[in-house]
């Protein structure tokens, strides 16, 4: 890890930039205008990580900084030492919870900028060390099989979209003029898959329809933009043909024009040296030029010490850009780090008052386990959970996922602290004086298989628990999967499991460790595996939230989390990786059958939905506010998952088969009934053309409301209930 030590001195308040009464545009004008041309290249070709492409160089002669470009903050401060690790945005996904995500979001804000004070104190720059972040994740779970499914929100743009704000919002802070640390959204745009299955993603063309790209990839993003994120990471694929990062319809006709977007774009990593190196250009010259003036502020690379934006002063010198544009590129670098309070008195920003006691403090290790629990998906319960430990004696653990505590926290974890990490083995443990453990496997990959040890630890047992599932040793950035199988001989292991433990009429709880969906049909359908139970990444509280939701102890520990991707009942129902047609994918648009659809999840408790009411007409381009009621009529009080969805009955072009338009996460005491209002706005209703843009057309809008999707196969226990309303006229909202 690259450290830098600075320590320049502070220059006084005579130039402009620093002058707090003037306007922030005045300021950054008078600062960049100060700046040279080379000093300005550096500025933009330092965004990277390691001695030679990091960070944005100091200026001494104007007492600038260094700065650090390149933080993660997708759940926690990755990569800086000590930080609280929250669940993998996959689990926060099935969470359902804006609420939560604002709170992670808020919490790993505060350590991100805590620990950026104290480097700053010290005069310390480098690797992971800066406040503008590298999140949230808001690309589009298409494809099951895709690595990276881990780090996104799930399959719908709209509950991505929703997640991607609250994020924002809740990082940045609210202070009306200091931000805390910035968001940067990515990747953008058109990537969900492949890496590496079946061709590599540093050369993939994603091939994508206007009604596709704007209705499925682009959404989620824009809600960003509105959230008011600083920053944007294009992604390394092309999009039609053109590199994302030198797309110009997209980092400056859609970005800046049609969306009103403000701060900087950053490459991914290494994504203008694969511009420039796949020949797409026939040198850097044109490879920088085409990058700045599509609206690339700042190169993420390789740890290269000549940056394709090393050649940006040999393009202004040929012509093929100005100086002029180069400089309004650095301006939005520089707007930011204004903003973040680099360039004011310390004692005006409350955000530097921010200190280490917030680092895995105990509100924040508190909030970890909270968050985990409500990750948490119940798929199966043949009334065995909650657990009364004292009608279980002898208790057995297998699987490779048990006491695998780093497989745990998945992709873009912080570091792992084992002073605050709890695993499944510990937290079943906390139960039980004793409990006999197999893993069976080496590792994840299970390729090699004691049966022996699965036996011997399973036989006599009451109660088995088997922690299975991937890792990001197995489904990860650059590495998709081939199929959806239990990997290995995973599977085997189950069923072994299951046979060694019915002599003693064993009750088996299957725990899943994963992010995308797995083939679990056989434990489904075993009356054998009395629980199955979706965990994904949980991080540093797996333990203790397990244990907790085991017993449904205490707030938050009855299971309410819901499938936030589709499960596929058989792989050949998927279309190929490389088609970005979204034709038969998502529950939006497929009709293949399922294992599990998009929104499912099991209770300790049920709910009945009543009262829904919403007005039987709207005029086009307004929102419509509804209420619903439910009533817990179980015996635990638990939080409930609403799930507000419509069809449209005809209109001239294709639009999804459903479409999620509303959400919540609420607490419902038992016996009590909960009554909650929602807006389904203008915007939710339009469709897309081709020709206009968004549209909302003259029809009749069929509205669901429940804890699942509507005619859902399979389904949870509690009701939907529907109305229709007439949207009356037309209205043109334009593209967007």
């Amino acid at each position: 890890m690259l450290l830098l030590l600075f320590f320049i001195p502070l220059v006084a308040g005579d130039y402009p930039f620093r002058n707090i009464s003037l306007p922030w545009v005045d300021r950054v004008n008078d600062l960049v205008g100060r700046l040279t041309l080379d000093e300005i290249i550096l500025q933009m070709s330092r965004g990277g990580e390691g001695a030679q492409a990091g960070p944005a160089p100091a200026i001494p002669r104007l007492g600038i900084k260094p700065y650090s470009w390149d933080t993660e903050c997708l759940r926690g401060d990755v990569g800086a030492g000590d930080a609280t690790s929250f669940p993998q945005a996959i689990g926060l996904g099935a969470s359902f919870s804006p609420d939560l995500i604002f709170r992670v979001a808020q919490a790993t804000g505060e350590e991100v900028r805590a620990k950026y004070n104290n480097y700053t104190r010290y005069g310390t720059y480098g690797d992971r060390k800066g406040i503008s972040c590298f999140s949230p994740v808001i690309n589009i779970a298409r494809d099951p099989r895709w690595g990276r499914n881990q780090e996104t929100y799930g399959e719908d743009p709209y509950l991505s979209g929703v997640f991607a704000s609250n994020f924002v919002k809740g990082l940045q802070g609210s202070d009306p003029r200091y931000v805390r640390a910035n968001a940067g959204c990515k990747h953008f745009d058109v990537y969900g898959g492949p890496e590496n299955i079946p061709v590599s993603r540093f050369s993939f063309d994603a091939k994508v329809s206007e009604a596709d790209w704007h209705t499925t990839f682009l959404p989620a993003f824009r809600f960003c933009v509105m959230a008011g994120t600083y920053s944007i990471m294009c992604s390394f694929n092309r999009i039609n043909g053109v590199p994302a990062c030198a797309n110009q319809k997209l980092l400056t006709d859609i970005l800046r024009t049609e969306w009103g977007f403000k701060g900087y774009v950053v490459s991914d990593e290494g994504a203008v040296e694969i511009i420039a190196n796949q020949h797409y250009f026939n040198n850097t010259v044109d490879a920088a030029a085409s990058c700045v003036k599509a609206g690339l502020n700042l190169e993420l690379t390789y740890h290269d010490d000549h940056p394709v934006f090393f050649a940006i002063d040999d393009a202004v010198k040929q012509g093929k850009l100005t100086e002029d544009e180069v400089r309004t590129r650095v301006m939005e670098l520089f707007n930011v780090r204004m903003r973040l309070g680099e360039f004011d008195p310390p004692e005006m920003n409350q955000y530097t008052k921010l200190n280490m006691s917030v680092v895995q403090g105990e509100a924040h290790r508190n909030l970890s386990v909270e968050a985990a629990m409500k990750t948490f998906v119940l798929l199966k319960n043949q009334n065995v959970l909650p657990l009364n430990p004292s009608s279980y004696k002898n208790v057995s653990v297998v699987g490779p996922m048990a006491n695998n505590t780093y497989q745990l926290f998945g992709d873009y974890a912080p570091t792992m602290n084992l002073e605050y990490t709890t695993n499944p083995l510990q937290g079943i443990k906390y139960l039980w004086s004793t409990v006999r453990y197999g893993a069976g496997c080496t590792d994840n990959n299970c390729t090699q298989y004691n049966s022996q040890e699965v036996q011997t630890v399973a036989t006599g047992s009451d109660l088995i628990f088997a922690c299975l599932g991937t890792g990001q040793e197995l489904e990860s950035e650059g590495n998709d999967r081939a199929n959806l199988d239990l990997p290995g001989l995973q599977l085997q292991l189950l069923q072994d499991a299951v046979t060694f433990g019915q002599a003693s009429g064993a009750k088996v709880i299957l725990l899943l460790f994963n992010a995308g969906p797995l083939n679990i049909t056989w434990a489904v359908e075993s009356p054998n595996v009395q629980v199955i139970m979706e965990l994904f990444f949980p991080a540093q509280a797996t333990g203790e939230a397990l244990r907790r939701v085991l017993l449904a102890e205490g707030p938050n520990s009855v299971p309410a989390g819901r499938l936030p991707v589709t499960w596929p009942l058989y792989i050949n129902s998927l279309p190929q990786m490389t088609d970005y047609s979204m034709n038969g994918r998502t529950y939006r648009y497929a009709t293949y059958p399922v294992l599990f659809p998009f929104g499912y999840g099991l209770s300790y408790t049920s709910f009945s939905y009543d009262l829904l009411e919403c007005p039987t007409q709207v005029t086009a381009g307004d929102n419509i506010t509804c209420s619903v009621s439910l009533t817990n009529r179980g015996s635990f009080d638990a939080d409930e998952v609403i799930q507000v969805y419509i069809s449209w009955a005809m209109v001239p072009v294709a639009v999804p088969q459903l479409q999620l338009v509303a959400f919540n996460r609420v607490f419902a005491p038992r016996g009590v009934q909960t009554h909650w209002n929602f807006t389904i706005s203008a915007e939710a209703m339009a469709v897309w053309t081709d020709e206009d843009g968004w549209i909302v057309e003259p029809t009749v809008v069929s509205l669901w409301v429940g804890g699942q999707q509507p005619n859902a196969k399979p389904a949870i226990e509690s009701n939907v209930i529907s109305v229709r309303f007439t949207i009356n006229g037309q209205k043109v909202l334009g593209p967007y």
